[in-house]
C-alpha cells in the first residue's frame, strides 16, 4: 500500500491520487484519471438490508483508488497495488464467471456494464486501497465503485449514483456470487462527510443524519476475517427466506421481512423452527432499532443511540447468532472505558470489526486501553483504527 490519509482532507487526497498516477505511469504509461471510493461502517442494521429493511451505515476515510487510461492494443490489464500483481485478457475475451480472484470484482463490474449495453474501451486501470480486507469495511464494494467510476468515465456514459450502486451490486451478487445486500455500494455512492445515512434498502430514500464532530468512530479489527461469498452468511439468508415465506403464508401483503411486525412473528413464530424465528426476530426488531438510531443520531440523543446499539448486539449474538468469541470480548471490553457512547459487532458477521462511538477527546486513550483489554483476553493484537464520516465516491483531481 502506498498511502495513508484521512479523505476530509483535499491535500492529502490530491497527493494520494497523484501517488496512484505515479504506480500507473510506471506499469502502463498514459495519462490516467484517478477515482476514489470509501469504504464503510454500519452504525446499526445488520442482515436487514437484503429483506429490505432499514441500515444506518457511514463512509469512512479508508477507501480504493481506481486510476484509467485507455489502451489502443484491443486488451485489458488491470495491476492491483494490494496484491503486487496483475491481470491482463484480450477485450473480447473476457472470463465469463468468476475465478475467485480479487479481479473478480472489477471484471465484475465491466460485466455489469456490458449487460446494460455500456461498451467500455480496452483500458489499463490500477487499485489500490487501505480499506482492512475481511474485516466487515466493505472493501469490495469500495472496489467495485471506484473502478465502476473509473470505468464509465472512460466510455463517456453517464449514470445516476443510485444507480451505480445497483450495478455494483449486481456484478456481486452474480458475478461474484456473494449474495450481498445493496448498503455497502449505496454508501460507496452516496456517503456525506460529518454524517451517517439512514437507508430504506427497498425503496432505496435516504436521509442523512448528522454525526457531531465531538464523536469519533473507533473500528476494531478482531483480526478474525470473513467472506460472505456463501458459507455462515448465505445460511442466515436461507433462514430468513424460510421464515418470511411463513409468515407469507398468513399475510401475502409480506413481501419482504421488513414488512412483517413483531405481532406476526409472535403470532405464527410456532410454525417456524427455533433458529428461523430466531433469525426473523433479530431483523424485525433491528429494523425498529435502526430507525430509532437515526432519530436519537438526529436530536442529539447520544445516550439512547448507544443503548440501542447495545440491543442491537445481543440481538445479533444471540438471535442471529452472526458473532462469535473475540468479537463478544472486544465489544464486552470496550463497556466502561472512557467515553464511549456505543459498541457492536458491525459489517456481515462471523468476525471482522466492531464499531464504537467515543469522544473524540479521549479516543486515543480509548483505543490503547481497548487493544491492551483485548491483548490481555485473546492473547491477540487487535488493529485499532479512529476514522471519520467521509464523502462518497468521486474523481480526485491529481496534484502537479
Amino acid at each position: 500500500m502506498v498511502w495513508e490519509m484521512k479523505v476530509a482532507e483535499s491535500e492529502e487526497k490530491m497527493l494520494a491520487a497523484s501517488l496512484v498516477a505515479e504506480i500507473h505511469e510506471k506499469h502502463f504509461g498514459g495519462d490516467p484519471r484517478v477515482f476514489l471510493a470509501p469504504g464503510r461502517v454500519n452504525l446499526i442494521g445488520e442482515h436487514t438490508d437484503y429483506a429490505g429493511g432499514f441500515v444506518m451505515p457511514a463512509a469512512i476515510d479508508f477507501g480504493t483508488f481506481a486510476s484509467i487510461s485507455a489502451r489502443s492494443d484491443g486488451r485489458v490489464e488491470i495491476w492491483s497495488e494490494n496484491f503486487a500483481e496483475g491481470v491482463t485478457y484480450a477485450a473480447d475475451e473476457l472470463p465469463k464467471a468468476r475465478k475467485e480472484h480479487w479481479s473478480d470484482y472489477p471484471l465484475g463490474v465491466l460485466w455489469a456494464l456490458r449487460e446494460a449495453g455500456i461498451e467500455v474501451p480496452p483500458f489499463s486501470m490500477v487499485l489500490d486501497g487501505n480499506v482492512p480486507l475481511g474485516a466487515g469495511l466493505s472493501s469490495s464494494a469500495s472496489v467495485e465503485v471506484a473502478a465502476a467510476l473509473a470505468l464509465l468515465s472512460l466510455a463517456g456514459a453517464k449514470m445516476e449514483r443510485s444507480a451505480i450502486a445497483k450495478l455494483c451490486q449486481r456484478a456481486e451478487n452474480e458475478y461474484v456470487g456473494a449474495s450481498c445486500g445493496i448498503m455497502d455500494q449505496f454508501i460507496a455512492c452516496h456517503g456525506a462527510e460529518d454524517h451517517s445515512l439512514l437507508l430504506d434498502c427497498r425503496s432505496l430514500e435516504f436521509r442523512l443524519a448528522p454525526i457531531p464532530r465531538h464523536v469519533s468512530l473507533v473500528i476494531a479489527n478482531t483480526m478474525v476475517k470473513h467472506s460472505i461469498a456463501g458459507g455462515e452468511y448465505g445460511i442466515r439468508r436461507a433462514e430468513v427466506e424460510e421464515g418470511t415465506a411463513i409468515l407469507r403464508q398468513h399475510r401475502p401483503e409480506i413481501g419482504l421481512l421488513r414488512d412483517a411486525t413483531p405481532e406476526d412473528l409472535e403470532r405464527w413464530s410456532g410454525e417456524m423452527p427455533e433458529n428461523v424465528m430466531r433469525r426473523c426476530r433479530h431483523i424485525i426488531t433491528e429494523n425498529l432499532r435502526t430507525v430509532a438510531a437515526a432519530d436519537a443520531l438526529a436530536a442529539g440523543k447520544l445516550k439512547k443511540l448507544g443503548d440501542l446499539m447495545a440491543a442491537a448486539h445481543v440481538s445479533y449474538r444471540d438471535d442471529f447468532e452472526a458473532s462469535c468469541e473475540e468479537a463478544d470480548i472486544m465489544v464486552e471490553a470496550a463497556q466502561g472505558l472512557p467515553g464511549l457512547i456505543g459498541a457492536r459487532l458491525t459489517g456481515g458477521g462471523f468476525g471482522g470489526c466492531t464499531v464504537n462511538l467515543v469522544e473524540g477527546a479521549v479516543a486515543a486513550q480509548f483505543m490503547e486501553q481497548l487493544r491492551e483489554e483485548y491483548r490481555a483476553a485473546t492473547g491477540m493484537a487487535a488493529e485499532i483504527y479512529c476514522c471519520r464520516a467521509s464523502a462518497g465516491a468521486h474523481e480526485v483531481e491529481i496534484g502537479g
